[in-house]
């Protein structure tokens, strides 16, 4: 475990698979750290119990991020427990797949809402912190279906774009306040959100396998890192060759 660094990170989305790895491993990192969970509160107290049990400080912050007076919650209370909340990794995300003509009203609300505009949201609350700070990190996990098609996810696949253009925007907005804003776009990655998807996809992919949630939380722990200071705006691919 790294010296534990000043102020914090929060991880939506972080009881299991890609956040609970990119948790883990920015306490590894020295990070106090928000495990932002929905419905899943046993697990997300076993992500805590795993980083406190290896030296680090974590704190379960349950709740849906669509609702905006829960996010101001989730900081009001890192900032508490732990002091300003310079890192901020947007990963709550949902699925709801069909084609155009049969996706409801409801699925792309709640796609669209999950996904963008409770990432926009947070982000907006975390600003004004960094900026005072002058020094923040914003990823955003965004999703290989932002880059190329993928027929049956046209909910998705719009808030992923919508995310990675957000993240570019923004970034041009706080560059000069030391503050970072990226995007991650993971592939087919081994989580339960993508065991229900068929073999097609992963022949697609060139690496013919698929990743990891630690693969993923490397590339997230980079971008938060020192070494990332000029890299703004990007978008880091993880998958396997499948955007190429």
């Amino acid at each position: 475990m790294a010296e534990q660094r000043d102020g914090c990170a929060f991880v939506s989305g972080a009881s299991r698979g890609i956040g609970a790895a990119i948790a883990r491993g920015l306490a590894a990192d020295g990070w106090a750290v928000g495990i932002g969970y929905n419905s899943s509160a046993d697990a997300a107290t076993a992500v805590v119990g795993q980083i406190e049990a290896a030296g680090g400080h974590a704190l379960a912050l349950g709740g849906d991020m669509i609702d905006r007076e829960r996010i101001d919650a989730h900081f009001s209370a890192l900032e508490e427990r732990f002091g300003p909340v310079l890192v901020l990794v947007n990963n709550a995300g949902v699925r709801a797949d069909g084609l155009a003509p049969q996706i409801r009203d409801r699925d792309w609300d709640l796609v669209l809402d999950t996904n963008l505009t409770a990432a926009f949201r947070a982000t907006r609350r975390a600003i004004p912190t960094m900026l005072r700070a002058r020094q923040g990190r914003i990823v955003n996990i965004a999703s290989v279906v932002g880059l190329r098609a993928n027929p049956g996810q046209s909910n998705y696949a719009a808030s992923k774009a919508g995310l990675i253009a957000m993240t570019k925007t923004v970034a041009a907005e706080v560059a000069r306040r030391g503050v970072t804003v990226n995007a991650v776009a993971p592939g087919l990655i081994n989580t339960d959100m993508t065991a229900d998807l068929d073999g097609a996809l992963l022949a697609a992919v060139p690496a013919r396998r698929a990743g990891t949630p630690e693969e993923v939380a490397s590339c997230v722990r980079f971008l938060v890192s020192d070494a990332a200071s000029y890299v703004t705006g990007a978008v880091l691919s993880v998958d396997g060759g499948l955007s190429a």
